[in-house]
């Protein structure tokens, strides 16, 4: 009996850690649902086998604890079906690097006490980040200057600063996304066994709905709030969807408590998104609220710069500048002109000039036409009365310059669908009440002055020349 006791004890440890772990994977799976499989099992991995004792990874404690509290029975039966009645599970758990050469101590026993390992831990999970998205191929400009800054702070430091939550908001195609997939990535960087995830507001609304249909809300809500940062995109698709806020709530609060870090994005601050739970856009608040405005000219420039020698285009100063003039609205519609006019060049057999490159702007521009900026405004205005662009921005009293400023922004009124405030703001940060005078006054001046007349006809020409 002796004999035969230690060869079935042989035979049993000539079988791998893999080799195991698989079996218990495959008797788990028969008595789980899917979603719990996947979330709380799938991820762990094999260690070592030593005698009656298979050593598995596990992300951190939390895991370690939600499975004893929920399905330590299961796993005991389990064991004992693979490894025999003498069968014991422990965890290694990776929350630190320590060097390949330590060994790692006797870890938890799923039926005693805990004394768990560290280790530097594999992927366990799909993040869903983008790892085109980081801060080094984020262009910085006047209008994201904040919304950067903190997101390089958070990413370097995730839950330890008062950027938390950290919300940024801002129009469509301004890098919100980028910024938010550029934070996870730095975190990951440098701290590879954090557990960080990217998904949208409407992927998490998804998910929650398959989980109630599945009963498995629970497993849902506890693998978002082990996460050591959680990265939402379009938080404002929350609004009017209670049961999801609700459970975004308690996700929040179990993850703010902890000092793990949150972030979101939106189309608007906190304050204006009407629909959404008072205490969710109280907590919203608690953080940093950081906006990211449409990109400035210089900044236009540089973005389309570093996308063309992405894209292995060699674009003139004079090409890049034009398309940055009008194509003002976001950096999606710059990113767009530079594939379109890569398409255009391949399927033509043409080189890139300036012809096809204003016809390619032609086309992808909004509502297909030509935008005429306020940059360019300014360019031609400052031509013509031979001054420096930045002397227009000045608080300056000069007649020359007062008139050249109140000419450009007339102009701007008249040419570019701008509004009062982003006129002013565009000269030095003037008042709406500042445009409408400038307006006035060169109406004024038209009617019963031939020589400016004559002088607006001009600019008009020349703007809409450099435009077509």
């Amino acid at each position: 009996m002796q004999n035969a006791a230690e060869s079935l004890l042989g035979l049993q440890t000539e079988k791998s850690a893999s080799e195991v772990w698989k079996e218990c994977l495959g008797l788990i799976k028969e008595n789980v649902p899917f979603i719990t499989y996947n979330t709380w099992f799938l991820p762990i991995k094999p260690f070592e086998l030593e005698k009656s004792t298979l050593k598995i990874y596990v992300p951190n404690n939390f895991f370690v604890e939600w499975i004893e509290e929920h399905y330590n029975t299961l796993i005991n039966k389990t064991i004992s079906q693979v490894l025999g009645s003498d069968g014991k599970l422990a965890y290694v758990i990776y929350e630190e690097k320590i060097s390949s050469e330590e060994q790692p101590e006797l870890p938890f026993s799923s039926n005693g006490s805990s004394t768990h390992t560290v280790q530097s831990k594999p992927r366990d999970f799909e993040t869903y980040l983008n790892p085109r998205y980081v801060f080094e191929n984020f262009i910085k400009g006047e209008g994201n200057q904040l919304a950067r800054a903190a997101a390089i702070a958070v990413g370097e430091n995730p839950g330890q600063t008062s950027f938390n939550p950290l919300f940024v908001y801002g129009g469509v195609g301004l890098g919100k996304t980028h910024l938010i997939h550029a934070i996870g990535n730095k975190i990951l960087e440098r701290s590879p066994e954090k557990r960080v995830v990217y998904i949208s507001s409407d992927a998490f609304t998804v998910e929650f709905v398959e989980a109630i249909q599945g009963d498995t809300v629970n497993e849902f809500s506890s693998f978002y709030k082990s996460m050591d940062a959680l990265i939402i995109d379009d938080i404002q698709f929350l609004v009017g969807k209670e049961k999801t806020q609700d459970l975004f709530f308690q996700i929040f609060n179990t993850l703010h408590q902890s000092g793990k870090q949150v972030v979101l994005s939106s189309d608007k601050p906190p304050k204006d998104l009407k629909g959404l739970n008072e205490r969710l856009i109280s907590r919203f608040s608690w953080g940093l609220s950081a906006d990211i405005q449409p990109p400035d000219f210089e900044t236009r420039v540089a973005i389309l710069k570093n996308k063309s020698e992405v894209y292995g285009i060699n674009l003139s100063r004079e090409i890049l500048e034009y398309i940055a003039q009008n194509i003002t609205s976001n950096i999606r519609e710059l990113e767009g002109c530079l594939i379109k006019l890569l398409a255009n060049s391949s399927l033509t057999s043409k080189e890139i000039d300036f012809d096809l490159v204003k016809k390619t702007v032609k086309e992808v521009s909004t509502n297909k036409q030509v935008n005429i900026s306020i940059e360019l405004i300014t360019k031609v205005v400052c031509e013509y009365f031979n001054l420096e662009e930045n002397k227009l921005r000045e608080k300056n009293r000069r007649k020359e310059i007062v008139l050249a400023r109140q000419v450009a922004m007339y102009l701007s009124k008249l040419l570019t669908k701008s509004s009062l405030k982003t006129i002013g703001l565009h000269f030095g940060g003037r008042d709406h009440s500042t445009v409408i005078h400038s307006q006035t006054s060169i109406e004024n001046l038209v009617a019963v002055d031939l020589k400016m007349k004559e002088t607006i006809d001009s600019l008009k020409n020349k703007i809409e020349m450099r435009v077509t």
